[in-house]
């Protein structure tokens, strides 16, 4: 396309090296076109700026689209899609006075056309397909512009999909996802066409081989993309029959929490931000059991739903008088090893424990966990005398605990159940209840301490244990289990008697835990680093493109609190939790900087945001740093 419409010639393609760059058909038809492939450092986006630059504009501008919109993620697609449209028709500030749309069609563009994206709309039926009492319009949400004639892309809600049409009338003070709409609403609706100019719609009017593409007529035409799901999806053939009095609830729970799920879609010409955004993990049952991964999900859920038919945790009941059930969620997640690559597809079924009532549906919830001092304490003990650190992570941790609250629930998705049931009644705890966590605490210490453990006074998460001269440490962090004692043996025995209590899963030398990844250096040392969080956290803020800077506080300014009665546009609060969190793990060269700025977190100031982002600087010319424990003796030296 850029050589048939700009007479230009492709010399070079610079990627990341990732494989759908590089397939076979990709290599051959470099090759007869003569493009020399170039590729980028692994972890060294600079080296890539332009494009990297550019996807993080694209994705905070459609970010920005769907929250004021009130629109589900399943929607970014048509957000990029709708940021580039826009962006293309703003002034750039590297050519005075012109777009990006001018300076290549050498046409300004018309924006009198352009409507606020995620807004209600009404679209025209027209008279050939509606029946005589059938409404004259459908709700939709305006989603974007067809680039290729002159119409708009509308999701029709009630037929689940975008259509693409030039009648259409706009509601631009309503937001979200809204019920189909009758006859009477739209009778005085006043519907416009698109009008673009007829040589901007010229120039855009092409199909990327370079042949012209005929214009819609008025009628409205489905984009060329899969139909939503309307039914909800089983794990097998056929789905679960539903519950008319469970999914009432349900809904009603849905309503409240203000979380609609609507149907997802694909775009496949949004693969210029396709690397910015994680698409792997769905949101919800359907988008799991239909979605690319389907098989690896499906065994997710078939592994959840047989973990909790073998422990006993629900029991299928009628819904007692007086009594309400509260929702369930699946929650998908992939866990990943230390150098990113996935390690397994985790699906978990959880409660909708907002709608629990204290005093009703539970009392107490606190439940420790062990702290990262104890955890930094242990490991360095471990290393100074050569001790092995196993990792152990239980399956299904929070099942094991028992119910002392009567807890009722829906019937969750994927499951059946014989029509004289509406509902199922907990036995044991599952994720999301509040209480959840605490059961499972005092089932595991309970546990532990029957053989032959103590609990630490300086940490409730600290066992230990000994026996003939040797010890051995427990530690755990909810369900991530680490054990380490100066006995091989010891240490065997205790992995055999919690694995004997509760399914395990035994990684044997441990690696990467709490977010933490441990290096051992051949002296015996070992190094504690958290570089994928830097990285990470630098990426959620914006700052992984940044300037580096030497120091985390500039010591030529000096920051003080403000009266003033508006605060700085920016997610301050947020990045001082994700920079605390970093310093209390493993980078206490941070910790002053990190003191400062959360002095300022109830009226923080451009100031003070400036402050928190010198820190982020100063982290992208620092991500590998890191702790390091040696197994020698260093003597302590103190300084005045």
């Amino acid at each position: 396309m850029v050589q048939t419409q700009f007479c230009k010639k492709v010399k070079f393609v610079r990627h990341d090296g990732a494989r759908e760059f590089a397939t076979n058909s990709l290599q051959l038809f470099y090759e007869d076109e003569g493009i020399e492939q170039q590729t980028t450092v692994p972890y060294a986006h600079q080296t890539n700026g332009t494009a990297e630059r550019a996807i993080r504009t694209i994705v905070t501008i459609g970010r920005s689209m769907l929250h004021h919109a009130k629109l589900d993620k399943c929607f970014w697609a048509e957000a990029a899609m709708t940021a580039i449209y826009v962006k293309n028709r703003l002034p750039s500030p590297k050519v005075v006075h012109k777009t990006p749309f001018e300076i290549v069609y050498n046409l300004k563009p018309s924006v009198k056309h352009m409507r606020t994206f995620g807004c209600q709309t009404y679209i025209l039926t027209p008279k050939e397909n509606r029946l005589k009492w059938d409404p004259k319009a459908r709700a939709g949400i305006f989603v974007g512009y067809e680039e290729v004639s002159k119409a708009y892309r509308v999701y029709d809600i009630e037929a689940g999909q975008v259509v693409i049409s030039r009648d259409v009338n706009f509601d631009e003070s309503t937001f979200g996802l809204q019920l189909p709409i009758t006859d009477e609403d739209v009778d005085d609706l006043d519907f416009e066409l698109l009008d673009l100019d007829d040589e901007e719609l010229r120039q855009m009017e092409y199909k990327q081989t370079g042949k012209r593409k005929n214009r819609l007529n008025d009628e409205d035409t489905a984009a060329p993309r899969p139909r939503a799901v309307r039914q909800r999806p089983g794990l097998e053939e056929s789905s679960a029959p539903e519950n008319n009095s469970s999914r009432q609830e349900e809904d009603e729970e849905t309503k409240d929490s203000g979380d609609p799920t609507p149907p997802v879609f694909w775009r496949a010409s949004a693969n210029a931000v396709e690397a910015a955004v994680d698409l792997s993990e769905p949101s919800t049952f359907e988008a799991a059991v239909s979605g690319p991964d389907q098989v690896h999900w499906r065994k997710a859920i078939h592994a959840e739903l047989e973990s909790m038919r073998l422990r006993g945790v629900f029991r299928a009941a009628k819904l007692p008088n007086g009594q309400r059930a509260i929702g369930t969620k699946w929650v998908f997640k992939i866990k990943r090893k230390a150098d990113g690559s996935i390690e397994k597809y985790k699906a978990r079924l959880v409660a909708k424990g907002f709608r629990q009532k204290y005093g009703i549906d539970y009392t107490e919830t606190f439940s420790p966990v062990v702290k990262y001092v104890t955890l930094r304490m242990v490991i360095a003990i471990s290393k100074h005398f050569g001790w092995p650190i196993d990792q152990l992570d239980v399956v299904t941790a929070f099942l094991y605990g028992v119910m002392k609250e009567q807890v009722f629930c829906v019937i969750p998705e994927g499951v059946e159940l014989d029509s004289t049931f509406d509902c199922l009644e907990l036995v044991k705890s599952i994720y999301g209840l509040k209480q959840a966590s605490r059961v499972w605490n005092e089932t595991f210490d309970e546990y532990v301490c029957s053989i032959g453990f103590q609990v630490s006074d300086f940490d409730p998460c600290l066992y230990i244990k000994t026996s003939d001269g040797h010890c051995v440490f427990i530690l755990v962090y909810v369900d991530d289990v680490l054990v380490t004692g100066s006995s091989l043996e010891l240490i065997a025995q205790t992995k055999n008697d919690l694995k004997t209590r509760f399914e395990m899963t035994d990684s044997g030398k441990c690696a990467f835990v709490l977010g933490i990844e441990l290096l051992d250096g051949e002296d015996g040392s070992v190094t504690l680093c958290q570089r994928r969080y830097v990285d990470d956290i630098l990426k959620c803020f914006g700052m992984d493109d940044c300037k580096a800077v030497a120091s985390p506080v500039d010591m030529s300014s000096r920051l003080v609190s403000s009266d003033a009665t508006t605060k700085v546009d920016a997610p301050f609060r947020e990045a001082v939790g994700a920079l605390m969190h970093l310093t209390t793990a493993t980078r206490p060269d941070i910790a002053f900087a990190v003191g400062y700025v959360s002095r300022f977190m109830e009226n923080p100031q451009e100031e003070h945001w400036v402050a928190v982002k010198r820190i982020f600087r100063y982290l992208l010319l620092k991500v590998h740093d890191a702790l390091d424990s040696t197994p020698e003796i260093r003597p302590m030296i103190g300084y005045v």
